[in-house]
């Protein structure tokens, strides 16, 4: 028996769509608001340059001063001795934050109430002053016999009462900043380290701090940034090697050129905070291998995607 088939359809040939053509999208918000920007920085620029009163000739002359430039490492000194303490501390406090004990808890909670609830340049004072309460430091047993006695100004110099108030108070915000990191981690890394085993200070050392880096280093440097800036609250104790901001204000106690002298610490200050940012994406990058397909990126890397975004379109 013969089976008929039903013709085909003839085969129609495909007609090439019509090129599609992007057209961008127009942003004239954007561009107005870079002219706004521009006008004004380029008002703030004549402005500066033009007014006599700023005396760039005598800020570029004291920006290099022999006084200026040995107050800088004093300043970075303050900054790294103090951040070190305050990390150290702040693992400390978090770690007995976080402990079952509620004694080891509560003094933890107590240090971080007296120490965030109180002025750092109160602290500072104190500090400067602590002989009057302490004359002497002993070292002994408490409540038990002393071995030895020092006496406190010896201990207790300008540099190392700002260190310790410095350091002190950053131990504090270090605490808070080091519990949300290691609360960060899920639970089950720990249960799995217990599991294995492992005690509650080698599992805190050996696996919750190195995942809780990636939430602690980013405020950490905020906080080292902001240390640098809270050095100048050690000028009102007058250290013997001066630190920045004193070290200008010694000059313009003398010169009475007080504005020159206060945008010569600003610049300084300036400069070394862009120093710690850019150490701060380098270190983040580090911490965040093996969390992100992709790593932040550098400064340079940010400009350019700067740069391209302000281009206009083809």
């Amino acid at each position: 028996m013969a089976t008929s088939t039903a013709p085909s359809d003839p085969v129609t040939p495909a007609v090439p769509p019509d090129e599609i053509r992007a057209i961008p999208v127009r942003h004239p918000g954007r561009w107005l608001a870079a002219a706004v920007i521009v006008l004004l920085a380029a008002a703030l620029a004549n402005s500066a340059a033009t007014n006599s009163r700023f005396e760039w000739g005598v800020i570029g002359h004291y920006f290099v001063a022999g006084t200026i430039l040995r107050a800088i490492p004093v300043t970075i000194e303050l900054t790294l001795t103090a951040m070190a303490i305050g990390v150290w501390l702040g693992v400390l406090l978090a770690v007995m934050r976080l402990s079952p004990n509620p004694l080891v808890s509560g003094a933890s909670w107590l240090y971080i109430w007296v120490f965030r609830g109180t002025p750092v340049l109160v602290q500072i004072l104190l500090w400067y002053n602590v002989e009057a309460l302490y004359p002497r430091f002993a070292v002994g047993i408490p409540f038990g016999p002393t071995f030895a006695h020092v006496d406190a100004n010896s201990v207790i110099t300008p540099f190392v009462a700002g260190m310790l108030a410095l350091g002190l108070n950053e131990g504090a915000y270090m605490a808070e900043i080091v519990r949300a990191g290691i609360i960060s981690v899920p639970e089950g890394q720990v249960d799995a380290a217990q599991s294995l085993g492992m005690r509650r200070l080698l599992t805190t050392r050996r696996i919750v701090l190195p995942q809780a880096m990636r939430v602690i280093v980013p405020p950490t440097g905020n906080e080292t940034i902001s240390m640098l800036k809270t050095t100048a609250l050690v000028s009102v104790i007058a250290l013997p090697n001066p630190e920045l901001l004193y070290a200008s204000q010694i000059i313009y106690a003398r010169t009475y050129q007080t504005i020159q002298l206060l945008i010569v610490a600003s610049l300084w200050y300036l400069i070394l905070t862009t120093v710690l940012t850019v150490g701060q994406y380098y270190v983040e990058r580090y911490y965040a291998r093996g969390a992100s397909r992709a790593l932040p990126p550098t400064p340079l890397e940010r400009l350019r995607r700067s740069l391209r975004a302000i281009r206009p379109h083809a």
